[in-house]
């Protein structure tokens, strides 16, 4: 090896390294405060969030919603583009953001383009359920179903039991009672508003994003282990669409 002799003495080597290290440990024990103070704070220049989140806030904007967090509520709209969701604790372990937009998009779809100016879309308060908010499921799950994200988007709360037993085709009935009838009826109305300003173009570019995040996470999948102990549920990513 240039610039080594064959005969160095190992010795000398090994006390060269001792000495490098000591050296330093001791530029290390006095370095300057301008490289490293105890009483520093760094700025906070940013803000980390989701990725699927940022789509979907970006979203909801382009479609004049802003979202604020509200213990006091679960979810209300006020008529103006504000819609209040619960805060992130009082939700469970497969719901997100997105999951709980796409619901309120689906709502305000539902119910008419208008009813973005009326209060929780024009549905009366603590009244028994609307058929309305059974075709809202129907074309929850024909929109996600597009980008194979169905069981991703999926309600939350007792809604899921019936969104579960829609069929494969969302249009299509459960059964041929009076209420499934006018369910379907106002799905394919609200299909048919979907497929027109404002809303086809923010929400289809959302789903295939959301779905092109999906795809990334592949590669990724097998080798995940949650950050929770004792944490057995599977990622929602890994649920078929």
């Amino acid at each position: 090896m240039a610039g080594r002799s064959e005969d160095t003495d190992p010795d000398v080597v090994s006390g060269e390294v001792c000495d490098a290290v000591a050296v330093e440990a001791e530029v290390r024990l006095q370095v300057p405060t301008r490289f490293h103070d105890d009483a520093y704070e760094r700025p906070i220049l940013s803000r980390y969030v989701d990725p699927v989140e940022v789509v979907w806030l970006a979203t909801a904007r382009r479609l004049r919603l802003h979202l604020r967090r509200d213990p006091a509520v679960f979810s209300m709209t006020d008529g103006t583009g504000l819609l209040a969701l619960s805060p992130r604790g009082d939700l469970d372990a497969d719901d997100c953001l997105a999951q709980m937009l796409v619901h309120e998009l689906c709502h305000w779809i539902t119910n008419g383009v208008d009813s973005f100016h009326q209060r929780d879309w024009g549905f009366p308060l603590w009244d028994g359920v609307d058929v309305r908010e059974h075709a809202c499921l129907r074309l929850q799950a024909w929109w996600s179903g597009r980008h194979g994200l169905r069981a991703m988007f999926g309600p939350t709360g007792c809604f899921r039991q019936y969104y579960e037993q829609i069929p494969a085709d969302p249009l299509a009935p459960i059964d041929e009672s009076p209420w499934e009838t006018a369910a379907v009826a106002h799905a394919r109305a609200a299909v048919s508003t979907a497929r027109k300003p404002p809303f086809w173009e923010p929400v289809e570019a959302a789903f295939a994003a959301t779905a092109h995040i999906r795809a990334l996470l592949g590669d990724f999948e097998g080798d995940y282990a949650s950050e929770y102990p004792d944490d057995e549920l599977p990622l929602i990513w890994t649920r078929d669409g």
